[in-house]
This record gives structure tokens, C-alpha cells and sequence, in this order.
């Protein structure tokens, strides 16, 4: 019975396993002592002194001499099962370290939101980064619109979006709802509520999401319903412009909490949580292709993120 393990996996094996087990094998596998030292690169009598003093610490014979060979007693057989399976399991192991090395030449393509990234998603490329600093990360922000097409269209690896469509090729990794709320500056009428409701905000002049953010379809849905027309100050297309915009009063606009918290604006601006059932949540979520297997990279990204928002977000 021979171990069929390669001198690269014994070598390896040195710094974690005892020399005994190691020679053990070598010499099972070889069938001769003199043929193990070499493989081993050490002296036959190390080798023949290791295999005696295993012996001695059995209290079992582990091998016969038939002709010129060693040849493995019964409890030599059950002995070295265990160390190929030991040695085995190693091996596996060494081959995901060595595949984790391969990330420095990795690269993982994400898009996501403005708001995610531009609090969130800076966080978790940043502790990524500790973990992989080689891995470069390709980052493409856009609509939500966007984002689900660019999965699965396979130009991008990982898509971070809210509310993304219900689609079957479309895998959601990881998903949590943010409460909508209505931002203001901090001296504005409404300011003094707890919440408030979306036809409250009506009688101010509000700041629309331009169509492809994720709110807008929801708006403009609220607002087919309601008989007034609303006092439109601006349609825009990114968060940052629409908090500026409310911070010197020139309207109201909606979003979540995330993004608020590195804004420059925020010290003057108040978060009104809505009240409407329609506007109470966004629900953010991580997704992938279904059926598209991701590489070591984006796999390991996509893992760190998992795992940076659970954390976040328990």
C-alpha cells in the first residue's frame, strides 16, 4: 500500500506534523528507509530512529521485512490511513491558501448606488483593502436601474441596489430595509415633527430623484393618487446635489439615512422619518448572477461584504 502523496506535500506538511508521521509515510510509501531519506532529504539513520521510537511509543510492530522491502504490518495499514487522510486534508487546505494568494492579481467589478458608495461601500473597500491589498476593485456608480442590468449583462460581478427588480437570473445575496425619510434644514416648518407624511412635504416645495433612482417610481406613484399639483423645485440625479439643495431651503427632498452621515450638509439638516406605508422603507440589497459562478476575487469580496453588513446592521 503506498500513500501516493506527493514530496511536496511532505515537505510542506514539516512545519505543522510530527517528523515520526512524516517518515512513517515516506518510508510506507517507498518501501525501503535508504529511498525515504532521499525523498526526505535527511540521513537514514534520523528516519530509522523516528520509525523506531513510533513504534516504541504503539507499543506495535508498523512494519515487516519481506525480501529486501518494508512492508506494513496490519497495524501499519491502519496507521497510515490515518495519516494520508490527515495528510490529504492538508493538502486541500494548501491548495485554498495558495488559491488565496492568487487574489493579488484579482479584480472585482461592482456597481452600486450613489448612497451606498459613498458611505458604505467606502468602509467595506477599505477593509477589504487591509485583508487584499492587491485586489483591485472597479467601481461603477449609477442608477438602480442600471445596476441589475449590469449584472446581468456580466459587466459587472456584484451589484449593490435598492429594491432590485424580481428578476430569475438575479441572485440577492444579502438584503435590509432603510427607513425613508423627508430632509430638511434644521429651522424648516417640519422640522419640529417626529414624522411626517409624504402629502405633508406637498405643501413646500419639494426636490424630485430624477427617474432611475430607486425612490422616483415609488413618488410618482404616491403622487398619481393626490389630486394637488406639487411645487417642484428641481429633478436631480445625484443625493449629495439634492441634500445641498435642501440645506439652503429650497425644497425638500427624500432619502434614507445612508449618506447622510458624510454629507457636508448634515449638521443643518433634519431626518423626518415618512409615514406613508408606501415610502416607510428601501430595501438595499447585494446581488449576483445566478447562474454565473464567481471567481476567487469577486467571491471573496462578496463574502467581506456579507459579513461587514451583518456586523453593520444586525
Amino acid at each position: 500500500m503506498t500513500t501516493q502523496l506527493g514530496s511536496n506535500t511532505l515537505d510542506r506538511a514539516r512545519l505543522l506534523y510530527s517528523p515520526a508521521l512524516r517518515y512513517f509515510a515516506a518510508v510506507a510509501e517507498h518501501g525501503a528507509i535508504r529511498a525515504a531519506s532521499r525523498e526526505l532529504n535527511v540521513a537514514s539513520s534520523a528516519v530509522n530512529r523516528q520509525i523506531l521510537w513510533l513504534e516504541e511509543s504503539l507499543g506495535v510492530p508498523l512494519f515487516e521485512r519481506v525480501g529486501r522491502r518494508l512492508q506494513l504490518s496490519p497495524a501499519g495499514e491502519i496507521l497510515l490511513r490515518h495519516v494520508t487522510s490527515v495528510l490529504r486534508d492538508f493538502e486541500q487546505t494548501s491548495s485554498e491558501l495558495d488559491a488565496l494568494r492568487g487574489l493579488k492579481r484579482g479584480i472585482v467589478r461592482i456597481a452600486s448606488v450613489e448612497s451606498v458608495a459613498t458611505e458604505l461601500l467606502a468602509d467595506l473597500a477599505a477593509s477589504f483593502g487591509k485583508s487584499y491589498p492587491d485586489i483591485q476593485l472597479r467601481i461603477t456608480v449609477t442608477h438602480s436601474d442600471n445596476i441589475a442590468r449590469q449584472v446581468l449583462d456580466s459587466d459587472a460581478d456584484i451589484g449593490f441596489s435598492f429594491d432590485p427588480p424580481d428578476e430569475d437570473l438575479l441572485a440577492v445575496n444579502y438584503s435590509h430595509d432603510f427607513e425613508i425619510g423627508a430632509v430638511v434644514i434644521k429651522d424648516h416648518p417640519l422640522a419640529q415633527k417626529s414624522t411626517c407624511s409624504f402629502e405633508d412635504c406637498l405643501d413646500y416645495p419639494i426636490i424630485l430623484p430624477s427617474r432611475g433612482l430607486s425612490l422616483r417610481s415609488v413618488i410618482d406613484r404616491l403622487l398619481a393618487k393626490i389630486e394637488m399639483e406639487p411645487s417642484v423645485f428641481a429633478e436631480v440625479s445625484t443625493l449629495q446635489m439634492m441634500r445641498r439643495l435642501a440645506a439652503r431651503d429650497l425644497g425638500i427632498c427624500f432619502q434614507t439615512r445612508i449618506g447622510l452621515h458624510d454629507s457636508l450638509d448634515h449638521a443643518e439638516l433634519c431626518f423626518l422619518p415618512l409615514s406613508d406605508e408606501q415610502l416607510q422603507c428601501n430595501k438595499l440589497s447585494i446581488v449576483t448572477h445566478h447562474q454565473r459562478k464567481l471567481k476567487l476575487a469577486p467571491a471573496m469580496f462578496l463574502s467581506h461584504a456579507q459579513q461587514f453588513f451583518k456586523q453593520r446592521y444586525p
